[in-house]
Parts: C-alpha cells; structure tokens; sequence
C-alpha cells in the first residue's frame, strides 16, 4: 500500500473524484487539510460557513483555499428545499418547518443535509464537536443501510515501514457500541472485513476472548464463539475464527501450541473486540507501545459516509481522514 497506506485511495478517488464536506470551515487545521486538497486533484473541499469569515480565517493562517467551495447555512439558495425535505426525514418526531430553519443554522445538520441531498458524497466533522454532535445529524437523516441495524465503528492501524511494506490493522468496535450483543457482532465483523479491503487488508479475522476454541468458560466466551461461528457462515470465503486469545491470534509460535489448526491462528489482522472497553483499550496499546499510526474511528453501517475527528486532531489527520472517508463513498 502506498505511502501511509493511502496510495490505493487516492488512485481509486483520482478515478471518481468527490466532494467532501467540512462543518468546520473556519477551523485552522481544517483550512490547512482543505489547502492540501485543493492543491490535488481527486477530493474536492466543501467549506462550511461565513465566506468572510472562512476568507480571513484562510488570509490569517496564510492557507490558499482558492477554487473552495464555501457554503453558508444562512445564505443558501436551496434552504426551502433543506428545509421540506428535514420536516419531511423528522416527521414522526413533530418536526415543523420553523423548527428545522433553527436546527439547520448548525453546521452539523446543515452539513449533513448537504449530503443527503447529494451536493456532497461524505463529510468530516468533530474538531471542535463531539462525537455525539457529529453522529446524531447523521443518524437521525442518512440513516443506517438497508441491511444494517447498527452503527459502528473501526479503527485502521498502520506501522509504516522503512522498505514501503506497511503493516496494516483492523480493530472494532472501539468506539460506538458499548457492550455488542451476538447479533451486533456479526453485523461490526462484515463491515470491518468490507472497510479492512478499502485499505489492501486481506482479512483474518479473529473474534477475540480471554478464551482460545474452548479453553475458558463463560457468558463473553459463547457470545465470542458464536458471533464467530455466525460470521464464519455468512462468509464462507473470509478466514475467520474464534472465540481466541491475542497472542493465539497474533503469534505463529503461541498459535502452534493453543489452536495449531486454525486458519487465524498467528496470522490474524483482522480484530473484534467483545466491548468497547477491551476495544478502546486494545487499540489505544497498540497505537502507543506498538507504534502504529491509528486512523479512526471511522464509522460504519451509515448510508453515506460521515466521520468524526478527535478534538486533538491536527492538520495531517484531517487530510488523512478525509481521504478514508471520501474513499468509502
């Protein structure tokens, strides 16, 4: 995979350019991302915001954001339009057409009305929002798909390495759902195995436990076990197994001894995770005592692709994330 693990992305965006939407327009790190984009050819930048103020937030920070797309929820020729469609996406909640005028003065709604509507294929929020800011426009009008009941999440961790041979990750849930029940599962390990492709992961996929094929008891244990046996049915043409340890999972030697005949045993990079709190804890090890890059946590299930930074986020990481979420369109 090409450097960072984003050349496979960005050639598959040069060959279907998209435009991807930023609620955050005026936001320093946002106007660098944006700046770098531009420059490119492949992802187009929607600003949202006060074209005065995103102009001289870009002239403060001496970022080049000519050629930008600027749209501004106060003073948007299609807001009647916005607006009916809202009312009509909210109707069993009592939304009324003031109220929606109201809501869409947020750039999170607004932003992901935009969306919805298709001026834009993705958008990137969440550098100065929460989480919840970000995914609850998102759920309440693009949805979930069709075949999905749940919302998800996955982080991708990448360890660059000196000869260009990335070692590349997969981890979920880590981020949305709290404590997944058998079914959820199955629905987190598609998704993750699709998302794993995106990003050149051939999946091996391993439903992790404190337990290996049997070796342990208890409720997590068959709820591991059978999500795995599920999955494996549903794919038959993806390596999966579990419930299985880590170790058993990531190393050929333990995997020799605690399952020698699985097909995951010591060659899974592919992880699910039994919670959130193994899951957030999980990742965050690897990214910090392995020395991983994470990227994440993208979201997953959604009828478009919508993501959400970290608080923390820098520039690189906005362009980095745009480029995922533009990818998944």
């Amino acid at each position: 995979m090409g450097s960072y693990g984003f050349g496979m992305m960005i050639d598959k965006l040069r060959k279907s350019p998209k435009k991807i939407v930023f609620t955050e327009g005026t936001d320093p790190r946002i106007l660098e991302a944006a700046s770098r984009l531009l420059a490119g050819t492949f992802l187009s930048p929607v600003l949202v915001g006060n074209q005065d103020e995103i102009q001289k937030a870009a002239e403060d920070s001496a970022f080049n954001i000519r050629g930008a797309e600027i749209i501004d929820p106060m003073n948007f020729e299609k807001i009647d339009t916005m607006v009916d469609l809202f009312v009509e996406l909210r109707k069993n909640k009592g939304m009324t057409p003031e109220k929606a005028r109201e809501m869409l003065k947020s750039a999170n709604y607004f932003g992901t009305m935009l969306v919805k509507m298709g001026y834009a294929d993705a958008l990137l929020g969440g550098a100065t929002y929460t989480t919840a800011d970000t995914v609850r426009p998102a759920l309440q009008l693009i949805k979930t798909k069709p075949e999905n009941k749940i919302v998800s999440s996955v982080y991708i961790l990448i360890r660059p390495s000196a000869t260009g041979d990335n070692e590349v990750l997969a981890m979920a849930d880590c981020a949305i759902n709290i404590n997944p029940s058998e079914d959820d599962l199955v629905e987190i390990a598609g998704e993750t195995m699709q998302c794993a492709r995106i990003f050149g992961i051939d999946p091996k996929v391993a439903f992790l436990s404190y337990s290996t094929l049997g070796s342990g008891t208890g409720e997590t244990v068959d709820k591991m076990r059978n999500a795995a046996n599920r999955t494996k049915a549903l794919y038959p043409d993806t390596v999966i197994d579990g419930e299985m340890q880590f170790d058993a999972a990531v190393s050929p030697k333990v995997a020799s001894t605690k399952c020698p005949n699985s097909p995951v045993g010591g060659r899974a990079n592919t992880f699910i995770f039994p919670d959130i709190n193994a899951g957030n804890i999980g990742y965050k090890i690897a990214q910090r005592l392995g020395h991983f890059e994470a990227y994440g946590p993208i979201l997953l299930g959604l009828n478009a692709p919508i993501n959400d930074l970290s608080r923390g986020c820098n520039a690189a990481e906005v362009y980095s994330m745009a480029i995922i979420t533009a990818a998944l369109a």
